[in-house]
Order: structure tokens, then sequence, then C-alpha cells
């Protein structure tokens, strides 16, 4: 997948209206996992990713391997892109279910090794959502009922 296809996948997902918007929102999730997750795991995630938006997970990130959790990573990500914590929560889960389309398995499990998850509400089970759901066409058919909606 090229960067034109990235970012126009994310953006019919988000459905955000403009490409400007659409490159917040990926570098927000992006350069903020890159600063929770080890360098090396950085590198790894971003290798199979689209040259300008692997520099995000690497090269736009000062410091790797910060301790914050799950609610940090919203307000974070919220702040970079400009939106409320819920659209930044949503918007890092379709990107991550995107990037775990792209990279191999083993990279995407040493992503989810180093984030811990646990049955409270703010932990990082939450980024994996709609991965865990079946990916983004599953969980937008679970969202909507599924399938062709029938007049009753």
């Amino acid at each position: 997948m090229d960067f034109d296809e990235f970012t126009g996948t994310v953006q019919h997902r988000l459905e955000l209206p403009a490409t400007g918007e659409t490159m917040r929102a990926i570098r927000a999730t992006l350069m903020t996992l890159g600063q929770r997750i080890q360098d090396g795991n950085a590198e790894d995630l971003a290798a199979s990713l689209p040259m300008e938006i692997k520099w995000y997970l690497t090269g736009a990130v000062h410091e790797h391997g910060q301790r914050f959790d799950w609610s940090e990573f919203v307000t974070r990500v919220a702040e970079i892109e400009h939106v409320d914590r819920s659209d930044a929560a949503y918007h890092a889960q379709v990107i991550i279910d995107l990037v775990r389309t792209l990279v191999p398995p083993s990279d995407f499990q040493q992503l989810r090794d180093q984030l811990p998850e646990s049955e409270d509400d703010e932990n990082w089970r939450k980024l994996f959502e709609v991965v865990d759901a079946g990916g983004w066409g599953d969980a937008q058919e679970a969202q909507t009922g599924g399938g062709p909606q029938t007049e009753g």
C-alpha cells in the first residue's frame, strides 16, 4: 500500500472531509504510539508502512519507550489532532487496525505485548477494539447491525 492508498483508506474509514484532517489523525496516532513503544519495535512496525507514514513512528519521535497509559495516550492524540477524546480514541483504533493489515503478525504482536491489557476501563485493550472485533469491515457491520437493512 502506498501513501495515497493509506491516507485515502484512513480518510474513507474515518469519514474525514479533508486530507489535512486525515494526516493530523495519522500523525497524532502514530507519533504518540512511537513515543510509547521501544525504538526497535517502532522500527519493526514502521518497516511495512509507506515511507511518508513510517516517519511518524520513528523520525518524528524524540523519546521512545515513555511510560503512559491508555488515557494519557488518548489525551495526547486529541491534543495533537485538535479533536475531543472520544474522536481521538476512535481514530486511533481505526488507524491501528489498518496498520495491522500491513505489518507482519509477529510485529503486531510485539506491539500488543508492549501495551499492558487489564480488566480496568483505562487499559490498552481499548486501542485494539476494532482489531479484536474482526477488523474495520466486521466492526462496522457489528455497529450497524450488518448487511443490507430491509424495511419492515
